[in-house]
């Protein structure tokens, strides 16, 4: 189950420049998480450094990717807000101690610790174990992230 982390959507309302999703506004990241993970059960937690057990994918050639071309757009006909990046592709991704469970959606301040947690991604093919091919996420053509 996909999930927007609570914190983020209160800091929104409260209009923080630092949870601010426009290209110049945000370097929104990616990582992946394996099975053992928490941040699809601690929706609450407010920084990627917050989550009790990470359990960051850590097969061969893993990198967590910066988002390019950022975009936040208005959905007038379905009565929501939109974000969305380009697609980006992990190349030669090796298998991880355990499975990929999904992916976490943050912004990069300067740590883990000052980094806002947005969004668990597990939709669209996961779990899946990296075996050395490329593994691409291509996003949903209504966004990575739908708010109404």
């Amino acid at each position: 189950m996909s999930l927007v982390y609570t914190p983020f959507k209160g800091n929104i309302l409260r209009g923080l420049a630092s949870h601010n999703m426009a290209e110049a506004g945000a370097d929104a990241r990616i990582l992946l998480a394996m099975t053992n993970t928490t941040f699809d059960t601690e929706q609450d937690d407010t920084f990627v450094g917050d989550t009790t057990t990470p359990d960051e994918y850590d097969g061969a050639a893993y990198v967590r990717k910066n988002l390019a071309n950022q975009a936040v757009n208005d959905d007038a006909p379905n009565d929501r807000g939109e974000f969305d990046a380009d697609d980006f592709t992990w190349i030669a991704l090796g298998a991880g101690t355990r499975q990929a469970q999904g992916m976490v959606l943050f912004i990069f301040i300067t740590s883990d610790a000052a980094s806002p947690l947005v969004a668990w991604i597990d939709s669209g093919g996961f779990p899946f174990s990296g075996n050395g091919g490329n593994v691409t996420v291509t996003w949903n053509a209504e966004g990575i992230v739908q708010t109404t």
